[in-house]
């Protein structure tokens, strides 16, 4: 026993950035487990996905694991087609031993497996389809034919049927049940009883964790334990968030009329919301995750002091480094971040990460495990020209 309390603090101490234990940590010695390092993540649309995609690149960079990334110029696995092998960079070379996936995709688990080790852990993440709605809205505004045909959200969704045409099906699929998409599903389907039933006993056989975006802090810590991982593995700054004056406001019918909409998508909330509770009383129990809720924001905080000038995001135009712009899209204001000034080269290294959007750490990691294959062109400058760097 003693032995193992000292192996686990030796390799807590040389992970970067540890909350100092507490007393209660310090009585209890943590039960041994090993981090699991083949994860599969399902990066749903508007559901703090980005933020998660940031935490499982930084992983991999510290581990040195290879992540399956996009081919060629894309930064999404072929979506919204459904997924298949070749859309992964190197598939045909590397072959199954990627140890991470995380860009979007549209779930295929054969395929997915084709690329996966047989061991990956397999999780994603929901959110409430009612504010999930409103985000795609503003967030798909110029390229959803349902959306750019309604002057307002509140318009499209007291007659959705009259902007809604199913011969836009590809263009329209962020309009409705656009979750019930993300795992493969019909999200035009109707809605029996029989049908979701078997569709959500075969994302619960297929994924061993389901995620809220509504309590992500719950979630991070959640994760941490179902992986193994320490909290520094979960520490994040939130990214692609977007300014509060483009939130509109959602009238008490409408949001009524999303959950009859998207119903699809509101009863895999529903059914996930739960299991996602009867998870964490079974394994964490609510006095622990609380504080270790507490924990994880301490720690947030203190590197939100370390790193940000401003100690919370900014408005895209208030960004001074362009090379840490985040995309922008349709009618939403993109936050994103600036740095402290004089920051020493580990801590810089360490800050850029936690801040840097997703087009751009794809790029990254895409030019350090393809060196010889053309930079996936951001747009926007580059943070880092060469590997070394």
């Amino acid at each position: 026993l003693g032995l193992t309390c000292l192996s686990g603090f030796l390799h807590m101490k040389n992970k970067n950035y540890r909350i100092p234990e507490s007393h209660e940590e310090l009585l209890v010695p943590p039960t041994p487990c090993r981090a699991k390092t083949n994860v599969m993540f399902l990066k749903t649309h508007k559901t703090a996905s980005s933020t998660v995609l940031n935490i499982m690149f930084r992983f991999a960079e510290r581990y040195n694991l290879t992540v399956a990334l996009p081919a060629g110029q894309l930064f999404h696995l072929g979506y919204p087609r459904t997924f298949v092998a070749h859309f992964v960079e190197g598939f045909q070379t590397i072959g199954q031993n990627y140890n991470i996936m995380c860009n979007h995709l549209r779930f295929n688990p054969l395929e997915v497996k084709r690329v996966m080790a047989a061991n990956t852990f397999y999780f994603s993440i929901l959110r409430n389809p009612i504010p999930l709605l409103e985000s795609s809205y503003i967030y798909y505004k110029n390229n959803v034919p349902a959306f750019r045909s309604s002057r307002n959200v509140n318009e499209f969704l007291a007659a959705p049927t009259k902007f809604y045409h199913p011969a836009d099906y590809r263009g329209n699929i962020y309009a409705r049940n656009i979750m019930w998409f993300d795992f493969g599903y019909d999200n035009n389907a109707k809605d029996n009883a029989e049908y979701t039933q078997a569709v959500l006993e075969e994302i619960e056989q297929n994924f061993h964790l389901i995620l809220i975006a509504d309590y992500f802090d719950e979630s991070m810590i959640l994760l941490k334990h179902s992986l193994c991982w320490d909290l520094d593995d979960v520490i994040y700054f939130k990214l692609n968030s977007r300014s509060q004056d483009t939130v509109q406001r959602l009238s008490p019918e409408n949001e009524e009329q999303i959950k009859a909409w998207c119903s699809l998508d509101w009863k895999l909330y529903l059914h996930f919301n739960q299991s996602f509770w009867r998870r964490i009383e079974e394994t964490i129990g609510l006095e622990v995750l609380e504080k270790e809720v507490d924990h994880l924001r301490a720690r947030q905080k203190e590197l939100m002091e370390t790193c940000l000038s401003e100690q919370e995001a900014v408005r895209r135009d208030h960004i001074k480094n362009k090379a840490l712009l985040p995309f922008q899209s349709g009618a939403a204001n993109i936050l994103g971040y600036n740095l402290k000034q004089g920051l020493d080269n580990r801590t810089l290294r360490t800050c850029q990460k936690m801040v840097m959007p997703e087009l751009q750490y794809t790029s990254y990691l895409y030019a350090v495990q393809h060196p010889h294959k053309k930079r996936k062109e951001v747009g926007l400058p580059l943070l880092w020209t060469r590997r070394q760097e």
